[in-house]
């Protein structure tokens, strides 16, 4: 691979040409592109509420929200224990030291698997455990720990899947040259890629590149101000943040070919949360306004389409106009890389309508009293999970291009009862609601291979501190117990049954 940062930018009429039938096709709202699968994924058709037998049932958790031992074996602070560490940024101040302190406690986590029943689990591998500096030297202590978690799942029949990063990146690469704000960064992911993937890639075939871009540019850099995610860097310009988000593709790219290079037989995805349009009334012209929200809005414009498509969306970027983010020679074709699968990280959407303006489209707000769950940007809009998996096939032409809920789940005021119990039933509403959406994808035929709930206990939620809960496992912080919630029993039978319940 060339090394990256040596080729001058490319002009925006240059990026443009160079990409035109591609980019002509995103502008009309959708794109009939050849499949990124070597083979044509097999249609499994199932009634109402079922799921196929070799439906993927798992649950995710990542690392810096469970792992603790934040000082153990080696591992040096990433962003997110430098912004623990400043005042303001977490509720109650709290931190990643110690969490669940999976990294001790992980065969019980293991055991609670087999409990639950799944046979697949996501897991993400924290880069300043594995390569401290973020370059350089690999800590093969820190490395170990992840041989022992893998180990320790195939031994019970569970399936691995690792996530590269998680927004954990080094603290000595921000402090380096500013992690995401550098073009650096995508060349030393990559060399941390090889190392992590060469250590074990004889046993772990699942792999996934990189966790929601837009949560850790956009919500990590702000315009004038402190953003709510490390690194909280305060930058001058919009342009700036939009450059953090066209490294993180870069780095995504270059993963996937460091992960092909160093396990021949890997399986190589990537994880977006991407936005969901729900038409609200499924008349033709509203899918059609919802199919030209989905490639058009930034997002999904900026990060998404790139990622499958090698190519910005241009209205998006003709929407940033000057803040668009410098695109060098061979970006593009390194973002684009094949991927084996798509993981869809599914909270909320939004509802379009059809529109005449020069869009074709608005997005309608949601009313004050709309549900939500306990927290303050998760409302329940189940059809989200439907039409955001069916608009990959509509809008983007990738038919054949199997898709994985990567992260599903709810924050709830969970209760442990006199009794020890904990009746999370608005969880559990959800889930099901939204499992109802993910069989009604598989009924109609489109390529939904699995579903990971997040999460599989209660964890660091980030700059919410251990207050918000989205475990289907209560975890009492002070003694470390894990107690099932009701929630837990549900999706148990759930997937023994093989259908919503």
């Amino acid at each position: 691979m060339k090394k990256i940062g040596q080729l001058g930018p490319l002009n925006r009429r240059a990026f443009f040409g160079a990409s035109s039938g591609t980019l002509a096709a995103l502008a009309a709202g959708g794109l009939a592109g050849a499949p990124r699968t070597s083979q044509a994924l097999p249609r499994v058709l199932v009634d109402a509420g079922s799921f196929p037998k070799n439906f993927w049932w798992g649950a995710a958790t990542a690392s810096y929200q469970v792992e603790g031992a934040a000082n153990a074996d080696g591992r040096k602070p990433s962003v997110w224990d430098t912004f623990c560490r400043t005042p303001g940024r977490v509720q109650n101040g709290d931190t990643g030291d110690v969490a669940n302190d999976h990294y001790h406690l992980y065969k019980e986590d293991v055991k609670l698997m087999v409990e639950l029943g799944i046979k697949h689990y996501r897991f993400s591998i924290s880069w300043p455990r594995v390569v401290p500096e973020g370059r350089g030297a690999v800590n093969e202590k820190g490395m170990d720990f992840y041989k022992r978690l893998v180990d320790e799942l195939l031994d019970h029949g569970i399936t691995p899947h690792a996530t590269l990063f998680h927004w954990d990146s080094p603290q000595a690469l921000e402090d380096k040259y500013g992690s995401w704000r550098s073009r650096e960064i995508a060349r030393d992911f990559a060399d941390y890629t090889t190392a992590v993937v060469s250590r074990l890639g004889d046993k772990l075939k699942h792999w996934m590149t990189i966790n929601e871009i837009f949560c850790f540019t956009f919500m990590g850099y702000g315009v004038g101000k402190v953003p709510k995610h490390a690194p909280g860097t305060i930058v001058q310009k919009r342009k700036e943040v939009l450059q953090t988000v066209h490294h993180a593709l870069l780095a995504h790219g270059m993963s996937c070919q460091a992960i092909r290079a160093a396990s021949k037989d890997a399986h190589v995805s990537t994880v977006v949360n991407f936005d969901s349009y729900i038409p609200v009334v499924e008349t033709p012209e509203n899918i059609e306004a919802a199919k030209k929200a989905f490639v058009a809005e930034e997002h999904n414009g900026t990060v998404l389409v790139p990622i499958l498509t090698g190519a910005y969306n241009p209205q998006a970027i003709e929407k940033l106009g000057p803040d668009a983010a410098d695109v060098q020679p061979g970006d593009m074709a390194t973002i684009g890389q094949p991927l084996d699968a798509l993981g869809f990280n599914n909270y909320c959407g939004s509802y379009v309508r059809a529109a005449q303006n020069a869009r074709g489209y608005e997005t309608l707000p949601l009313p004050k009293g709309y549900p939500h769950m306990h927290t303050d940007w998760l409302s329940c809009v189940p059809e989200a999970l439907y039409w955001g998996v069916r608009l990959v096939t509509d809008a983007l032409g990738k038919k054949e291009l199997p898709i994985y809920i990567s992260e599903n789940g709810c924050a709830s005021e969970d209760v442990v009862t006199k009794n020890g119990e904990v009746f999370d039933l608005d969880r559990v509403m959800y889930l099901r609601s939204y499992l109802r959406n993910a069989s009604r994808a598989i009924a109609e035929g489109y390529p939904l291979i699995g579903y990971f709930l997040w999460s599989l206990m209660d964890n660091f939620e980030w700059s919410y501190g251990y207050n918000t809960r989205f475990g289907i496992t209560y975890v009492d912080y002070k003694t470390q117990q894990r107690i099932p919630k009701q929630s837990f029993r549900w999706y148990q039978q759930v997937i023994r049954a093989g259908r919503v319940l």
